[in-house]
This record gives C-alpha cells, sequence and structure tokens, in this order.
C-alpha cells in the first residue's frame, strides 16, 4: 500500500451532525465510510443509536454498521484488526477513505494502535463480572473513580464491560490502568486527517434533547422491548436502552425513563467532548461549515503529499 494514503476521520460528541458531513465527504471525493461507533454495529440497535437511515446508507458506501448480532463478543482488538484488513482493500483503489463516530477509543485503536496491558488473573475478572451482576454498575464506577481518576474522566461510565476492563489491570498490577497507555503510536500506511465537529453546549443539548423526543416516536420502547432479554449483554449497556430496561423491571415510569436518557445522554456528549479537546491534532468545525471542511481537507492533502510526515 502506497503511503500517500489519507484518512478523514471525523469525530465529535454524539448529535453534533456527524453523519451528514461523512456523508457529504464521501460523495465529494468519491469514496467510502467506516463506522467509528461501536453501538452502530449491531443490527438489532437502530433507533436507539441514532443510526444512518435507508436513504443515507444508499447514498455512500458504509461499513460496520448492521454487522454484528447484540449477542457478539467483539472488542476493540478485533475491531482494529478488520478495519485495517478493510481499508487496505479500499486503499487499492481509492486515495482517501472516511472514518465517522464519537466511539474515541475505537478512533485511536485505528489510528494510533492500542497499548499493552497486564496479564490479569481469571480470578479477578471473575470477581468483577460478580459484583457488576449482583451489586450493578456503581461500585465499579466507584472503585475506579478511586483508584484512576484520570481514566474514570474519560471512559464511558454506563459501559462495564470498560470499567470492568479497567479494574482488572489495576487491581491485577496495584497501578492506575492510565498509567499503561503509553502514548506511543503505531505506523500506519495511511496518515489521519482529523475534523472535529462541535457547537455551542446549550444548542447541542437542544438537539439531544430533540432527539430523544424523536426516537421514542420512531418506536424506540418497542425496540428496546424486543431487546429485554438480551440486557445483560455488553452491547446494551448503552444509554437510551438502560433507562427503559428500568421500566420495564418497574423501577422507574416511562416519563422518568424518557428524562433520564436525555440526562445521561448529555453527560454523555460532554465526556465525549471532553475527550476529543484534550488531542491537539483535531481541526474543529461546526457542522455548518461544510464548504470550509472540504476546502481544509483538500488543502491538507496537498500539503502532506508535498510535505509526508517523517514517520511514515
Amino acid at each position: 500500500m502506497k503511503q500517500s494514503k489519507h484518512l478523514i476521520v471525523i469525530g465529535g460528541a454524539t448529535a453534533t451532525g456527524k453523519t451528514g458531513l461523512a456523508i457529504a465527504l464521501a460523495r465529494h471525493f468519491r469514496t467510502e465510510i467506516l463506522s467509528a461507533d461501536s453501538r452502530q454495529f449491531y443490527r438489532e440497535m437502530s433507533i436507539g443509536t441514532a443510526k444512518p437511515d435507508e436513504e443515507e446508507l444508499a447514498a455512500a458506501p458504509h461499513h460496520f454498521i448492521n454487522s454484528l448480532d447484540v449477542t457478539d463478543e467483539y472488542s476493540v482488538g478485533d475491531y482494529e484488526r478488520d478495519a485495517l484488513a478493510l481499508l487496505e482493500k479500499i486503499f487499492e483503489k481509492k486515495e482517501i477513505a472516511i472514518l465517522v463516530g464519537g466511539s474515541g477509543l475505537f478512533i485511536r485503536a485505528l489510528c494510533e494502535g492500542l497499548d499493552k496491558f497486564p496479564p490479569v488473573p481469571d480470578g479477578i475478572l471473575e470477581e468483577l463480572e460478580r459484583i457488576f451482576k449482583d451489586e450493578g454498575i456503581t461500585p465499579l464506577q466507584e472503585e475506579l473513580r478511586e483508584k484512576d481518576p484520570d481514566y474514570f474522566q474519560q471512559v464511558d461510565q454506563n459501559n462495564p464491560m470498560r470499567l470492568i476492563r479497567a479494574l482488572s489491570v489495576c487491581r491485577a498490577s496495584g497501578k492506575p490502568f492510565s498509567s499503561f497507555r503509553s502514548g506511543k503510536k503505531a505506523k500506519r500506511p495511511f496518515t489521519p486527517i482529523y475534523i472535529l465537529l462541535q457547537m455551542d453546549r446549550e444548542k447541542l443539548y437542544e438537539r439531544i434533547n430533540l432527539r430523544v423526543d424523536r426516537m421514542i416516536e420512531q418506536g424506540l420502547v418497542e425496540e428496546a422491548r424486543k431487546l429485554f432479554p438480551h440486557r445483560h449483554f455488553n452491547a446494551l449497556q448503552t444509554v437510551g436502552y438502560q433507562e427503559l430496561f428500568e421500566h420495564f423491571e418497574g423501577k422507574i415510569t416511562l416519563e422518568e425513563a424518557i428524562e433520564k436518557i436525555k440526562q445521561n445522554s448529555r453527560r454523555y456528549a460532554k465526556r465525549q467532548a471532553t475527550w476529543f479537546r484534550k488531542d491537539s491534532h483535531w481541526q474543529a468545525f461546526s457542522p455548518q461549515e461544510q464548504d470550509a471542511i472540504v476546502e481544509y481537507v483538500t488543502q491538507k492533502i496537498t500539503s502532506l503529499r508535498t510535505n509526508p510526515p517523517n514517520s511514515l
């Protein structure tokens, strides 16, 4: 694979318009889209993940959407391997590909590689999984907050598998999970160009609230009810489903569940925004600046072809 290949990476918090921009860029550059939204992988989860609709999926080739069942186990390492293999095929015919999503860990895995962590005895994992099964997610959150406050602020705090993974390393090593994150980047046969979509927080929260209302109108409650028997699988430890599962269990009313979805979605968006802002390689734009984004990407590619990075 030639080293003149470029991966346009579109990041940002939920509801910032990433899907629309990805499609616009894919059509402009006549290329294909890889999703890095780890919940849109699952066929059964459509409404609650704001998955692109049929018209959007038909507007440009998409990958890693509707590719798994909720019962499938699929790690970020699996994604790194599969996405690299797919990019190799795409880059045989095209100079540019597009990566889009709000799952920062999956974006980093593809663009920079994964860190190496110490081995964890099975007994530690089993104990953490028992705690989650018997006591819920709160004890995991509290322990990680105490043992690794830095990573706690970055992680999806409602994802038990991420919490268990981090805590297993903390318990096995006696050190914070974040201390093993080296920051060393793996060499890749492409150059990422990072685009960050962001907007005023008040406006973003308004968009999130309206999106949740629209999801309810589109049938999110019915979608979640069908998935209720599978609620213990990792794929469903997700905002928009967990709150409705609480409702189905009789713990909260439907109105309370909807309000919790909005609240937790806003919190998740805040964590996403914080995660993306901490890396200086992101170039920020508002969703309305599509023409400026196309111009920036075009100029960036021209510049990189003239002065390729030394690391490649």
